[in-house]
């Protein structure tokens, strides 16, 4: 039987966490940087304990003003060493709960950078190893930064994104355009189902892109992710797909 985890970026104040973490199996956690504060941390910890769903650390560029989604230039050691101090400050707050973290994803501009960028990739590989060398870091499928954590000698998971357009060079379509965004159900269930069918997703130009995945994403502050997700859990336990977290 195919598998597959889903995920979705919570913590964020976008207000549907609750009602998101019954349709996933692990929770990417915003760790106080673009977004969280050790209120909604342990929060967002809690509600991972009750509906039993992985809980991963979801650091990203610290600037609240832009939610994260503006690439900074950084240098690679202080940033290697933000980063590990978002990692570990969540992980305090899930071990002082009586659970523990499973993952790390990186947010936004650092998420997209880190595909071509070997050297934020290799920042991003070398915290996880410094701060949590045993959680499994998400990734874009055939990234820098899959290139990176693999070097570390960390485990991967790569991903699949279900509520977003991509573009014929496999990137993820700018938020700045209009149809960036999936928001229709029946359309991302139908994306979900084509990663795991078929190995991958169709762009917006009607190629086809080849991108093995182990975990797919709804972003929590997409508009109706509640409903996302209800639709794309029940379209793949419909087609015999088990949907189970990734460790």
């Amino acid at each position: 039987m195919a598998a597959i985890d889903l995920n979705s970026d919570l913590g964020e104040g976008a207000g549907a966490d609750r009602q998101v973490m019954p349709f996933i199996t692990s929770a990417n956690i915003a760790c106080g940087a673009h977004a969280g504060d050790e209120r909604s941390m342990r929060e967002t910890i809690k509600l991972t304990i009750a509906h039993h769903v992985a809980a991963g650390a979801h650091p990203g560029y610290r600037d609240p003003a832009s939610f994260g989604r503006v690439a900074l230039a950084i240098p690679r050691d202080e940033l290697t060493a933000d980063l590990v101090l978002q990692i570990g400050t969540l992980r305090a707050i899930a071990r002082s709960e009586g659970t523990d973290l499973v993952h790390v994803k990186a947010h936004g501009a650092l998420y997209n950078t880190a595909q071509h960028d070997d050297g934020v990739a290799a920042s991003i590989a070398g915290a996880v190893r410094r701060a949590a060398p045993d959680l499994v870091l998400f990734v874009f499928p055939a990234s820098a930064a899959e290139r990176a954590a693999r070097a570390a000698g960390l485990r991967v998971a790569r991903e699949g994104f279900i509520d977003r357009a991509y573009e014929a060079d496999g990137t993820l379509r700018s938020r700045s355009e209009p149809d960036a965004l999936i928001t229709d159900p029946a359309a991302a269930a139908a994306q979900a189902l084509s990663f795991v069918r078929e190995g991958g997703v169709w762009a917006r130009d009607g190629a086809f892109l080849e991108l093995p995945v182990d975990t797919l994403c709804v972003h929590g502050d997409t508009p109706g992710a509640p409903a996302i997700l209800r639709a794309v859990r029940a379209a793949l336990v419909s087609a015999g797909v088990a949907v189970r977290r990734t460790a």
